[in-house]
């Protein structure tokens, strides 16, 4: 017959389940699938571990890659929350089944109903808008104020753009098509790639920077790439920050306003880690991590009562169009092909 475990025994094995169960208390994390890829994140992350003691696993990738690979993973997928910069990958997101429906008084309350999805399945976390960039020594062209004005023949070879395949664009895009059909958006593809200064290349940063060294006279790139080189404290920086001026393009009475692109986060379907990922994504709309898109990305932030970046505010303040992620994803492909089709590859 065994031997009976003594009370000593008991007690030393009762402590060590304690102290596992304890170390999985502790060890409480959430898998985060991410196509953005700044410090800032990363510093926003280790705040909320801190706050809370639950550890982000960063999982970072291309958006789509991202959104295939949960789909592969399936029921198994250890992925818990996703964050992705462009309304139309978050529609698709949604589309493909990943996300669950997330209905959340806290980020209700905090994100206005127009930057969240209508089925509860993404939110906003920041925004930034597309806007037309100039040379301040040149002055601003009279009548631009538009983007359906960059077609303009004045405006022959004095345009600098990235590629017309990056979602940035693509969105632009599939604005311009919402707003005025595929007759039109074609005639001002046509228009706006006969006055590409150059063949498009390189990112955002590179368009702006194009001006003042005299290889366009316009750019479009996206406000927090400016912003970020008027935080710079380098001279040359600040120089050409003070030289780049700003238009907020369709912001007559009546016009759709200036096109805003979104950063925003959902629940993945399968997340095993529901609990600490809900307390996550509702952190995302929490002051300090509103505070830290504002201030450390130069991004807009989705919440009202967040600051904004001093370099934002001095490129004025603007009236934006109003986000429809599913049609901008709807239309995304056929914009692509117009644009492409018209030379603006």
């Amino acid at each position: 017959m065994p031997a009976r475990p003594t009370r000593r025994l008991l007690a030393l094995a009762a402590a060590a389940c304690l102290a596992a169960w304890s170390g999985q208390a502790a060890a409480e994390e959430v898998n985060l699938y991410s196509s953005r890829h700044y410090d800032s994140d990363r510093a926003l992350y280790e705040e909320f571990t801190r706050e809370t003691g639950i550890r982000i696993r960063l999982i970072e990738g291309d958006a789509d890659q991202l959104i295939e690979r949960i789909r592969n993973e399936g029921a198994n997928s250890p992925a818990d929350v996703f964050i992705t910069v462009d309304a139309a990958r978050l529609a698709r997101a949604a589309s493909a089944g990943i996300l669950a429906p997330l209905r959340s008084p806290v980020i209700e309350q905090r994100v206005p109903a127009g930057l969240r999805d209508r089925d509860g399945q993404w939110f906003a976390v920041s925004t930034r808008a597309r806007v037309i960039m100039y040379d301040k020594e040149r002055g601003v062209a009279e009548g631009l104020v538009r983007y359906e004005d960059l077609a303009d023949p004045r405006f022959r070879g004095q345009i600098c753009a990235r590629a017309s395949s990056h979602p940035y664009n693509t969105s632009l895009g599939a604005s311009v098509l919402a707003a005025n059909g595929p007759e039109r958006t074609e005639e001002w593809a046509k228009g706006f790639a006969a006055n590409l200064a150059r063949p498009p290349q390189g990112g955002d940063r590179d368009q702006f920077r194009a001006i003042p060294a005299g290889q366009c006279g316009l750019a479009i790139a996206n406000t927090y790439y400016l912003a970020a080189i008027g935080a710079s404290e380098r001279a040359e920086d600040k120089a050409l920050f003070a030289r780049i001026g700003v238009i907020f393009p369709n912001q007559a009475a009546g016009d759709r306003g200036a096109h805003v692109n979104i950063s925003g986060a959902g629940l993945v379907k399968t997340a095993p880690n529901r609990a600490a990922a809900v307390r996550f994504l509702e952190y995302l709309t929490s002051g300090p991590a509103q505070e830290r898109f504002a201030l450390g990305n130069m991004e807009y932030p989705a919440v009202a009562d967040a600051p904004l970046h001093p370099a934002l505010r001095a490129m004025g303040s603007f009236r934006p169009e109003p986000v429809d992620a599913e049609r901008t994803n709807v239309n995304a492909t056929q914009a692509l092909q117009i644009m492409q089709r018209a030379g603006w590859r």
